[in-house]
């Protein structure tokens, strides 16, 4: 097994579900990465940048807050607001990327730097 699947979903629908090697995810106690036969947790996520490794590409999706279950074959995440960094080639990165930061300065965290979730979306300019 060298994949797991994973699925993000908001209110407004599912935004990605595909396998995927590696998911790392902002958890409220810190970043973690979930690898498949990863053991099952459930977690709250604050703002941040959930990184998708898929075997020839890598993604981002920014997001406000929400909840991930995981178990060994699956990672399911549902979130309040999400913006896609990279979808593609043709996808309107720089648009995504300023919609993204509108998202994470709407939340108000004392807890989350909100430079460093804006240094690493802008890293997917």
């Amino acid at each position: 097994m060298d994949t797991i699947r994973l699925s993000i979903v908001t209110p407004n629908g599912e935004i990605f579900n595909d396998d995927v090697k590696t998911v790392t995810l902002p958890g409220k106690e810190g970043e973690f990465g979930v690898l498949p036969g990863h053991s099952s947790l459930v977690s709250s996520l604050t703002v941040g940048v959930i990184v998708i490794e898929k075997a020839n590409s890598t993604e981002a999706v920014a997001i406000n807050w929400g909840h991930v279950k995981v178990n060994e074959s699956s990672v399911d995440v549902l979130v309040d607001g999400a913006i896609a960094l990279t979808q593609g080639e043709d996808s309107n990165t720089a648009k995504n990327i300023e919609a993204a930061k509108e998202l994470v300065n709407s939340v108000k965290d004392s807890n989350v730097s909100l430079a460093s979730v804006e240094a690493k979306i802008n890293s997917f300019a």
